[in-house]
């Protein structure tokens, strides 16, 4: 089963964002995730309408934050780039006339939804500086550090 890792894939850009000393093209960015800059673009899309980024054209143009990263959760982006999904599990039939199957659905919504009310919550409570912050710790303990960030 293929996983959404949309959420995932746009606080790494964001990370990288907030690191540069300069704007990110699309290419930079796609790069760094293994994905095609127009798929980048799309899903960016969500995040400079909510005003977090912003983007230039042209010669030494990009894509570059806007927003203060205490004040953006984790939610704020999950919320931006449209709330995916956070499980793929679901019940086998949902108008079941058993009424064992009635049951079972009955407990697994009710499970899914304390869960997914649990995800959001957290998202909630991270900002985008907490993992700036995470990304500068490790970053200076990191044994190979170089003078920029690099993907391997």
């Amino acid at each position: 089963m293929k996983r959404d890792s949309k959420l995932s894939s746009v606080l790494h850009v964001l990370l990288h964002l907030a690191q540069g000393q300069r704007p990110l093209t699309s290419d930079e960015m796609a790069g760094y995730l293994g994905t095609n800059p127009v798929l980048v673009r799309r899903v960016l899309a969500g995040l400079r309408e909510r005003g977090y980024i912003s983007s230039e054209r042209g010669h030494g143009g990009g894509w570059t934050l806007t927003c203060d990263l205490a004040k953006v959760t984790l939610g704020d982006v999950y919320e931006a780039v449209g709330s995916p999904p956070f499980f793929a599990m679901g019940n086998r039939n949902e108008q079941s006339a058993c009424l064992v199957e009635q049951v079972v659905n009955a407990s697994l919504a009710e499970a899914f939804e304390d869960a997914e009310a649990l995800l959001v919550r957290r998202l909630g409570s991270v900002t985008l500086a907490d993992l700036s912050r995470d990304f500068n710790r490790l970053y200076e303990q990191h044994p190979h550090r170089r003078s920029a960030h690099e993907h391997t």
